[in-house]
């Protein structure tokens, strides 16, 4: 019998980053996200939109780089697709038990932890180390840490990225140029938004979290 390939909604997949937590990392963002945060740094990503691809074919990216030590998940917000991403991620353990998962989500982890959130979001915070959670709300942008403002907890599901001082590391942005067009990893400053429309045309910016 012909199984359908398990899709998930990708706004886009970055193999090989150091701007999304600590080691080389895939990034993984996911379309659509219901909170519409003022001042959000990506969206084009909160609507419709992105590209159906099959856990398969993610997989496959992330496992064909064996310098990949973790995983981080972004959007858009991923526990609108947590049975997919709880998926992905046991499917890359399977092969790379070792490899640690950041998720960054909108939602405060208190409310994820309620009974009338689905088994799938319970499933794929059971498999994260690091949940950094809560919307992004401008005016507490305080250009500290690995999180795009204050309000925003670090939540540790286990001991693997606790040394790391994620929550108050410069940050950093990595620029990637692909197809003739300009896109950013990373969490910015608070001044690069000014300084990233002076320095290229409005045509070849693309900006990601």
């Amino acid at each position: 019998m012909n199984m359908e390939p398990q899709l998930l909604n990708i706004a886009e997949i970055k193999i090989g980053t150091y701007a999304l937590g600590p080691g080389f990392r895939a990034g993984v963002w996911v379309q659509g996200c219901p909170f519409h945060c003022k001042g959000c740094i990506a969206p084009e990503w909160i609507g419709p939109g992105g590209t159906e691809i099959s856990i398969d074919e993610i997989v496959d990216q992330i496992l064909s780089n064996d310098q990949i030590q973790g995983i981080t998940l972004s959007g858009g917000e991923p526990m609108q697709q947590a049975k997919g991403l709880s998926e992905l991620i046991r499917r890359v353990h399977n092969y790379k038990p070792d490899l640690n998962v950041i998720c960054f989500t909108g939602y405060r982890y208190q409310d994820l932890l309620k009974k009338n959130h689905n088994s799938s979001v319970q499933d794929l915070i059971s498999q994260l180390d690091l949940l950094i959670d809560g919307p992004f709300i401008q005016s507490k942008n305080d250009n500290i840490g690995l999180r795009g403002s204050s309000n925003q907890k670090f939540i540790y599901l286990s001991d693997r990225l606790r040394n790391f001082g994620l929550e108050d590391q410069p940050r950093k942005v990595e620029i990637n140029f692909r197809d003739g067009e300009a896109f950013i990893v990373g969490v910015p400053p608070t001044n690069f938004s000014k300084a990233w429309e002076i320095a290229l045309p409005p045509q070849s910016k693309e900006m990601q979290i």
